[in-house]
């Protein structure tokens, strides 16, 4: 029998010798900010509940601009879900189901509104494609076509974190993960207000609410007011690779999105806080 002990080969590596737990150890390769796989590409994200379920009225005029938008851009389209994700909570929370169980059950209505997005952009060569196409398929598709549309909720599902009873991971939270890990041109979130205002706008102080042009994530995490994204989005940011800013825009006024993905300032803009040329944290 031959010894084997002596002919192990061993990979040269600066993680070979460290622990992947100890962030001090990891920083000299963990720290360097990765590639961006689709310097090209803009992220869109759509609201369910702000867009969506408006019907015609809404979703007719955003599609139309999109269409319009085809030419100068290559899109990644995600949707959120609306009203019936909230009804789904509501049977869920009732029934004691676990947060895990919530997430892939919204997720399904976020998709839903996906699909009719598609359709209605489907003579342009637009179809609907799942998360798995998306993480390992997309520069295809996108090579293929001017834009396709996806879920914005993140697959956590049974893994999200149960720190709250409503999963705190949704479509704006998935839509600016997705844009970040692809090092994407920038996201769009979509909603039916301005922006993020001092108040809600929609609310019975809205004839007070003032637009906040600019906000950074660290003060977006402090603010006490309602906000039209999700409450996580602000933690998510402070962990960003590759987006500088992601602009909030109104979808109900047309050119707005248009002015958004032409670099406009015509909503609030969020800043994450990564300089443009500096290394991550």
């Amino acid at each position: 029998m031959s010894d084997t002990t002596t002919s192990i080969k061993h990979v040269v590596s600066p993680l070979a010798r460290q622990t992947l737990l100890d962030s001090e150890l990891t920083r000299p390769v963990a720290g360097v900010r990765p590639i961006r796989l689709l310097p090209w590409l803009q992220v869109v994200k759509i609201g369910g509940r702000s867009i969506m379920d408006r019907g015609a009225d809404a979703i007719l005029p955003v599609v139309k601009e999109i269409r319009e938008l085809l030419p100068e851009h290559r899109l990644l389209i995600l949707t959120g879900a609306g009203i019936r994700a909230r009804h789904l909570y509501g049977v869920g929370l009732d029934l004691g189901l676990p947060v895990g169980s919530l997430a892939p059950l919204a997720a399904s209505e976020a998709g839903q509104n996906g699909h009719i997005l598609a359709s209605l952009l489907a003579p342009d060569g637009v179809s609907y494609v799942e998360h798995p196409t998306i993480a390992n398929q997309l520069a295809i598709h996108l090579a293929a076509a001017r834009a396709v549309v996806g879920s914005a909720f993140p697959p956590y599902h049974h893994h999200e974190f149960p720190g709250s009873r409503i999963p705190p991971h949704r479509a704006d939270a998935g839509a600016f993960l997705l844009a970040d890990a692809l090092g994407a041109a920038g996201l769009t979130i979509v909603e039916d207000v301005d922006g993020i205002c001092t108040t809600d706008p929609n609310g019975p102080d809205g004839e007070t609410a003032e637009l906040l042009r600019e906000v950074s994530a660290a003060d977006l995490a402090r603010f006490a007011g309602t906000l039209p994204v999700d409450r996580s989005l602000p933690e998510i940011m402070a962990n960003a690779r590759h987006l500088e800013h992601v602009q909030i825009v109104n979808g109900l006024v047309p050119g707005r999105l248009t002015a958004a993905l032409r670099g406009e300032h015509v909503g609030t803009i969020v800043h994450t806080g990564i300089r443009t040329g500096a290394q991550p944290a």
